[in-house]
This record gives structure tokens, sequence and C-alpha cells, in this order.
């Protein structure tokens, strides 16, 4: 009798990996090499040898005359797409059944995030998307401006007194900018003091706290790692991304300046007050905890994209000298217009500047895969007659990299050019071949805030100081394949220097 049993549960397991492993063939969709029994095709990922994105572009590169390609995570069959015209599909023209992005969090695990638009769905996405759009239009922006220049001004006294005593002041990139993006951060969100800009690193300054959430020690960074590839894990494990005492702090943070803002009538330019004044219009006030959560939500996003973004920028900006030199001209020559300030208007004006920082993510996307889960059944069929009939709960990967880097939307890929987005050439390029932000419906709310920080940022660096390469960046660059977000192994190491 048990050997009975015992050999009809062999049978179940054996027919069950069976259905799971054949999933794609009897869909007749091509599937990639190198599949193993469990871990699918994720087992150089787990193993911590190469970045989820690396490996997700190498199918990409294998399957050249393929619209879609199947692959396994784990169990699990997520389907690669490789088509501009099927990642319109998905973003846009059937938004509604690719409503869900890939990564999600736990409400009870991450109260935080589980209002960030990002990970959230359905009303609470939209309500939160809505809130968070109400800060970002152009007339909230000038608002936010204000204290963004009050930042360059830190910025610019901190690089001056490391420049008071040396030629050169040797620094890695993104530890770097996360001092500015961390400082816009707190005073743009909350109107508070970030202390990035102190000559001795604080472990309260919020580029130090943005460290501990998104560069943890080893064993945390491995974890975020294995959540981000298996979210569906995270139910059991109940793993925290925003720890305990950091949550806390922001409540109380917020907490504390709405019962100030709610009172008083002084001014102020942060995002705070902008929900204060949507308070207002709408007539009733927001729940504490979902305004922690928004304000959580800009400093995140504000922090963490925005200063991987620039660090990429300024590793360009370093390797090409002709571009920093052209790109330093344009900024004295706007600023120069406009009486040597730099003003919200003049930042529009630095045309060049979108162009690098496009081309810069091109090369280099914050994130290196999209991914959305089918919530309704829907089909998708590529130009080469390929036709999936997408099942709820699905996985679409869309390939962020191999789309930036495929030659048949980009002439000599390899090369670094911000011309191809110049206003002469940016016709050319193909849509939905570059999608930095994303795209459609659930595109990046914060999209206009990060750019004008970044471009801030750039300006106030390039009119009185030079990067150089530092011998420390390891060249060719490699990804760390511990984390979802694009960072090179090693860091982004350069000189700064006054002109």
């Amino acid at each position: 009798m048990i050997c009975t049993v015992f050999i009809l549960l062999a049978a179940t397991l054996t027919l069950y990996l069976y259905l799971k492993s054949t999933y794609w063939k009897r869909n007749n969709i091509p599937t990639a090499k190198g599949c193993y029994p469990l871990f699918g095709h994720m087992l150089s990922v787990i193993a911590m040898q190469k970045a989820p994105g690396v490996l997700i572009q190498e199918i990409y590169n294998e399957y050249k005359n393929c619209s879609m390609v199947g692959f396994y995570k784990g169990l699990v069959p997520s389907l690669i797409i490789r088509e501009p015209n099927l990642v319109k599909s998905v973003l846009q023209t059937n938004f509604s059944s690719f409503r869900m992005n890939g990564f999600q969090v736990q409400k009870d695990v991450d109260p935080l995030f589980a209002h960030h638009p990002f990970f959230s769905f359905g009303e609470k996405w939209s309500n939160g998307r809505k809130r968070l759009s109400y800060a970002f239009t152009s007339g909230k922006l000038k608002i936010l401006f204000v204290t963004v220049t009050g930042v360059c001004k830190k910025f610019q006294d901190y690089l001056d007194r490391r420049l008071s005593s040396n030629d050169k002041y040797e620094v890695e990139l993104k530890y770097l900018f996360s001092k500015f993006t961390g400082e816009v951060a707190a005073n743009a969100s909350m109107g508070i003091e970030g202390r990035c800009f102190g000559d001795v690193d604080d472990p309260l300054a919020f580029d130090q706290i943005g460290q501990a959430i998104f560069q943890p020690n080893f064993f945390g960074r491995l974890l975020l790692n294995f959540i981000s590839l298996f979210p569906s894990v995270n139910r059991f494990t109940k793993i925290k991304i925003v720890k305990e005492e950091l949550e806390q702090m922001f409540r109380t943070l917020v907490k504390e300046n709405l019962e100030h803002r709610r009172k008083e009538s002084t001014p102020r330019h942060d995002f705070l007050e902008l929900m204060v004044q949507l308070e207002k219009e709408e007539g009733k006030q927001l729940p504490v905890d979902a305004l922690t959560a928004y304000a959580f939500t800009f400093y995140a996003d504000g922090f963490l994209t925005s200063s991987v973004t620039l660090s990429f920028i300024g590793f360009q900006l370093a390797m090409h000298q002709d571009v920093q030199d052209r790109l330093r001209e344009e900024v004295k020559t706007v600023l120069e217009k406009h009486g040597g300030v730099l003003t919200y208007e003049a930042v529009k004006e630095m045309t060049y500047m979108d162009q690098v920082i496009s081309e810069t993510q091109r090369c280099y996307s914050t994130l290196s895969v999209m991914t959305k889960v089918c919530t309704e059944e829907c089909t998708l069929e590529g130009s080469d007659g390929l036709k999936c009939r997408v099942k709820p709960g699905t996985e679409i990967v869309i390939p962020i990299y191999g789309l930036h880097e495929d030659p048949r939307y980009w002439s000599d890929p390899e090369t670094f050019d911000p011309d191809r987005f110049s206003e002469e050439r940016k016709h050319e390029i193909k849509k939905m071949a570059f999608i930095p932000f994303g795209e459609g419906p659930r595109m990046c709310v914060g999209m206009r805030m990060a750019l004008l920080q970044m471009k801030s940022c750039l300006a106030t660096l390039l009119k009185g100081y030079k990067l150089e390469l530092s011998p420390k960046t390891k060249l060719p660059l490699k990804l760390v394949p511990l984390v979802f977000i694009t960072e090179a192994e090693g860091g982004l190491w350069v000189y700064v220097s006054k002109l």
C-alpha cells in the first residue's frame, strides 16, 4: 500500500514537472536553451554569476529571428517579447490585460512600498498615481525647483571644500550623486534637511539611509535579489524591503510635519505642502498612512534611480571629453542668457543635455528589464507569425537592454552618440525601442521631476568643474549580479577638478 502511494506521488510529481517544463513547447513558442530542473533558466542568476538583465539580453540576442521566446523562472513560464509592436501591445494597446507589474510587495510586510505606483494596481494604483501626478505638473515643478536650486548650492559648496587643498578629488560617482539626490529627496519631499553634505558621512543622512535600503550587506542583497526574481515566495518568507526603524522614522516625520502644515499658512516648496494643497482642493484630509507612503515613494524614486542615471552620465562624460566640452559650452551659454542664474526656464533650454541623458539611458538603462503580469487572457502575435494566447498569471518580460542595443533599431549601437536624439535625427528612433521610463498608463510618474533634478545637478557640476576617468574604474564595465538596478562592478570612479 505504501509503495503504491509512493509510486502515485512520484508519477504525479513527474507529470507536474513535465507539464511545467514543456509549457512553451506545447504552445509552439521557441524555448531558450539552458533550462535546468527546478531552477529553469535562472541558475546562473541564482548562483550570482550573471545579472538578470544580462541573462535576458543573451536570450534576446540568441533568438534574432523570433518575435518572442519562452523561458522559465524556476517552474514558472515567462515570455520574452522581442519586437516594439509587441511591447506597444503590452504597455498600451492591451494595457487592461497587463495592468500589474511583475515585482509585487506584500501589504502586510512593506506597507510603504505597497502604495508605490510601481508595485500597486487597481484603485490603489489609480489613486496614488493621480495624487503623485498632481505634484509633477509644470506649475508644481516650478515650486519644487526652488528647493532643487538650494541643493545645487550645497552641492557646489561640498565640491569646493573637497578641492580647497587638493587639485583633484577622486570619488565614486554613485556615492557623490547620492548625496545630491538624497538631499533633494529630503528637502523636496518633506522640507527637512537631508544632512548629506557633511564633511563626515552621517548614518542618519538621507543618502546613507538610502544606501542602507538599496545597498544592504551581502546577505541582504542576496535576499533582495531572490524576492525580485520570485516575488510570490515572499508571501511565505515575509522579507521586508524597508526596515522597521526607517518606516517608523518616515511615519513620525510625516505626522509631525502634517500637524504644522495644516495649522500654519507659511508657503513651503516641497511635496508634502502640495499634498496639503490637494487636501484643500478635495475638501478632505488624506490618510496619514497614504501620505507617508507617497512621501516615501517620492524619496525612494528620486534618490535611487536618479543617482544611478547620473553616475553613468558622469562616467560617459569622463570617457568622452568632447561630449563633456560641448555640454559645458551649452550650459554656460544658456546660463549667460539667463543672467548667470540657473532658472527653471534655463534648465528646459538645455537640449543637448537632454540628448546626453537619453543616450546614457540607452546604453545603461536603470532597469535592465520590465516585467508585466497578464490579468486578462490576451493574444500576442509577432511579425514572424508566432502567436501566443497569454493566460492570466503569465509573466511577460520586456528586455530593455536588448531593445536599446539592437542594431535593427540603432546604427552602431556600441557607440556613445548623443546626436541620435537630436532634433534632426530623433524621428529615426523606432517607437517602443527606447523606453527608459516605461510607456503607457504605467509610465514613470516622476519622470519630469527626475529630469529636472538631474539636469540641475549636471549644470551645477559642469559650469565649474571637470570630470576625468580614474584608473579605479574597471573597464570594460561589468554589471553587478546581485542587484535589480543597474550597477557597475567596482563602481564608477572619476577625478573632479576645478576649471
